[in-house]
Order: structure tokens, then sequence, then C-alpha cells
């Protein structure tokens, strides 16, 4: 005989649980439930204000990476990277030089600017702004769709503050693997790394959660394909951020409640710290 199974967390689909909400009878994770006078309510109730007596947070459901979620626009940090991309794209049209400034490049002479350039010449700002800046119109249009598709979905269920700690980390770890393996005159720049960690995080949420992982997986190899055979094209970058971003991923939805925060606090920390280890190794080796 087929075992029945458990239903479904409402809020968060894939999460089984046994309690259901004491007002809707919606059936409602951990992560979800808040004591009633009796028995549990899910934050729709509480918010909504069929229920009382509760504690000021009680109002504040939480996402499956643990994050408060707030009113208002669900993709707002997606549209501010995407926009600050933008932003950056114009302004080196406007100002071309700012392209040298703010390219990743170990060290060089850069016969424009005239003088010698690098993050190995104390430039370590450019492990970050490289990652916001696109040689053309196709260029930023690949990697903008990428952010919208993959980082709206990701943006929802992670909150706002752990999904831009993932797509920095990303960017940054994308920028430290290029600098450590690349040759140090040769520059490089655009958002393909953080892209690469959203997709990472993409995969892991994806097990999470029990959905069909046939789609992501078919995306994640028709982009490494594209990666080693697409002439011209970062491969390091690629790799270090899809890392990154499944490291940082599992770390925010592959632990248990208890262990949530140390989880967290130490993937972020982990790919933190081994991108700059990375940059003082190589910016050693080129001193």
């Amino acid at each position: 005989m087929e075992q029945a199974q458990a239903p479904q967390c409402y809020r968060h689909p894939g999460v089984e649980t046994g309690i259901r909400c004491t007002r809707c009878e919606r059936p409602i994770c951990t992560d979800c439930m808040v004591d009633a006078s009796v028995g549990f309510q899910c934050p729709d109730c509480v918010r909504n204000g069929s229920g009382t007596g509760h504690a000021p947070s009680a109002n504040q459901p939480r996402t499956v990476a643990g994050g408060r979620i707030t009113g208002g626009d669900p993709q707002l940090i997606t549209k501010i990277i995407i926009a600050v991309n933008l932003a950056v794209f114009f302004a080196v049209l406007a100002v071309p030089q700012l392209d040298d400034r703010l390219s990743l490049v170990g060290l060089a002479y850069d016969p424009q600017l005239g003088e010698v350039v690098g993050i190995a010449d104390g430039e370590w700002y450019r492990l970050l702004t490289s990652a916001f800046l696109h040689q053309a119109i196709w260029h930023i249009g690949f990697n903008m769709l990428g952010v919208w598709w993959l980082g709206g979905p990701l943006e929802a269920a992670l909150g706002r503050a752990r999904y831009l700690a993932l797509y920095l980390l990303s960017a940054l770890a994308g920028s430290a693997l290029t600098y450590l393996i690349a040759a140090q005159n040769q520059p490089s720049l655009g958002a393909s790394g953080a892209v690469f960690g959203l997709l990472g995080a993409t995969v892991v949420l994806v097990r999470r959660l029990k959905y069909d992982m046939r789609p992501v997986m078919a995306l994640l190899v028709l982009n490494l394909v594209l990666t080693f055979f697409w002439e011209g094209i970062a491969w390091q970058a690629h790799i270090g951020g899809l890392i990154a971003g499944a490291v940082i991923a599992y770390g925010m939805v592959g632990g248990s409640r208890e262990r949530r925060a140390v989880m967290q606090w130490g993937a972020c920390g982990l790919v933190l710290a081994l991108s700059l280890v990375t940059v003082v190794v190589r910016t050693v080796a080129l001193s």
C-alpha cells in the first residue's frame, strides 16, 4: 500500500509538516507557526488581525532562509542591482576612461592613463567595481536577463539582506579566482561571476525545495558549455561565482532551524575569507 504523503507548508513548498493553522487550517512549518491562545496560527492570519495577544515579531513571516518578509516590492534589490549596472554602463559610454579605472586587472601599465594600475598596486576596489562594468549592449543585456530571471525568485526565497550578500560575495569570489589565475595584465569585467553565483544558488534552492531539477540542471550545463567553448569568456569568474553561490546558498537553506544562523554566517565568512586569502596570495606573488 502506498504511504500517504505528509502535507507541505503552504509558504515553503517541499517542507513537510503536521501542524495546521487553527484559523484557516492551512499546513504550516515550524518556521511559520505563531503561538496562539489555542494551538498555532499562520503569519497571514496574524497579519490580517485574526489573532490576538502575539508578540510584535509575530507579524513578520519569514522566508525559507529565515529572513523577514517585508512589505513593498519583492524584487526591490534585484531591480536596484540592474539599475546600478545600467547606470555604470551609460556612465562609461559618457566617460570611457572609467573603464580603465574600474575594470579588473592584476598589474599593468596603462598607456591611456600613463601609470601602473591594478589590484596588486593597491586598487582592490577593482574586484567589485569590475562586476558592474560591461563591454557592449549584448553583454549587459544577457547578464541583466540572468539577474532578472534568477534573482527575483532568490530574493523572495532568501530575503533582501541574504540575497544581496549572495550576489556581492559571488561577484567577489569570481573576481578573486580571475585575479589568481588570469594573466596579470589581462583585463576582465562583467557581472557574470555574480550571475553564476545566482545560478549555483538556484540549483541548491531547487534541490532543497524538492522541485524538478531537470530545467535548472539543463540551464547549468548549457552555461558551462558556453563558458568553456565561447572565445573571450573569463571562465575563472564563472567558476568562482558558481562555487561561491552554491556554498552560500547551502549555508542559508541547508541547515536545521537551530543551526541556521551559524551556517549562514559561516558560509558567507568562508567565501569572504577564501576570496581575501586568494587576493593576498596573488598580490604577494606579483610584488
